[in-house]
């Protein structure tokens, strides 16, 4: 049991990651200084553009490789989310397609479902911050997230200049760690690998569809609920699922409670800064913890310069709606998977049967 407890709760397995860390809060801290002096929607975007690209270690040898990769495609993934927020049919088959997406980067490893994991929150803010300023262009939305994101490159190149490091290290052959990714992939048996990308393509595309439909306001207080949930690791324990639904209610409650207390974009920013070079510093190694992680900074982010934060119940309303979501398609998946399993004992036993 307590060696269980361990394997489930190991957070950070290395000393600090104090460069790193620095890079992230400077590289945020720019752009939220600068939307908290101007009041302009777009450095929201800017600071979640360089938190994306902060969560890789500029220091290590794929770091910048995959920091571009983060700012990239994460700014794709917002702009459409913010795209799609209108059109109920787009979002639907947009957020299918992304958690069938996350299904399968998960089955190359921890670090290709942290990225997988980034893009769907990129797609979560997208969609719900639809309609809660003036910025209503997601070919600008994207824009403003590469520029966050570039502003944070550039704070790591000068971080591996002072390390006395190339500004941009020699890459592996792309067909090796092709090979590497399709050798992981094979650990994974297939029907439960397509058992569970069923569950994140229905799971997510329903909650896309829901906060559309329900034109609910900061809709990802629903969705990155669900996507706390589309874990590979919870196929076939229900009660780690419903684990990991109580911890991220707890959390959504604390972040309600916390801006509901400060409602000051100030104080908010004040808080958020150390906390992110805290959690850059020591950046969860375990894949839950680290979407626990990242979800609660993203939402941070994204509500450090709100004004409505005495509307604390509607927060808390859209938390219960994902919760609820996850839940029912927990269910289901659970009951399918002990179907298959009794149908392939019935077929094991009549082959036995003389």
């Amino acid at each position: 049991m307590k060696t269980a407890l361990k394997q489930a709760f190991s957070w950070h397995a290395g000393p600090p990651a104090w460069g790193p860390a620095i890079v992230a809060g400077l590289g945020c801290a720019l752009p939220l200084l600068l939307g908290l002096f101007s009041g302009h929607p777009g450095f929201l975007w800017a600071s979640a553009g360089a938190y994306q690209a902060a969560q890789a270690n500029p220091l290590q040898r794929l770091g910048m490789l995959r920091m571009l990769l983060l700012c990239g495609l994460g700014a794709c993934s917002a702009g459409l989310g913010f795209w799609a927020a209108s059109q109920p049919l787009s979002s639907f088959w947009l957020f299918a397609a992304f958690g069938f997406l996350l299904a399968w980067l998960q089955r190359f490893g921890s670090e290709a479902g942290k990225l997988g994991i980034g893009l769907a929150i990129c797609l979560c803010l997208g969609q719900g911050q639809y309609g809660l300023g003036n910025l209503n262009n997601p070919y600008a939305i994207a824009m403003l997230f590469i520029l966050g994101g570039l502003w944070v490159m550039l704070l790591a190149f000068g971080l591996r200049g002072l390390h006395g490091l190339r500004m941009w290290p020699y890459m592996p052959r792309f067909i090796s760690i092709c090979k590497v990714l399709k050798r992981h992939a094979k650990r994974l048996p297939q029907q439960q690998w397509r058992l569970h990308a069923f569950g994140c393509t229905l799971a997510f595309a329903l909650a896309g569809l829901l906060v559309n439909l329900a034109e609910l306001q900061r809709g990802y207080w629903l969705t990155l609920i669900v996507v706390s949930t589309l874990q590979l690791d919870f196929q076939g324990s229900l009660v780690r699922a419903l684990q990991s639904v109580l911890a991220s209610v707890a959390a959504a409650g604390l972040l309600v409670l916390l801006g509901h207390s400060l409602q000051n974009p100030a104080l908010m920013v004040a808080t958020l800064l150390p906390l992110i070079f805290l959690s850059r510093a020591v950046q969860a190694n375990h894949y839950g913890l680290f979407v626990l992680q990242t979800s609660l900074c993203f939402v941070l982010l994204a509500e450090s310069l709100a004004q409505d934060w005495q509307l604390a119940q509607g927060r808390l309303l859209n938390a219960l709606f994902g919760v609820v979501l996850a839940l029912l398609v927990a269910l289901l998946i659970h009951g399918l998977r002990q179907l298959l399993l009794s149908r392939s004992q019935r077929t094991a036993t009549k082959q036995t049967q003389p």
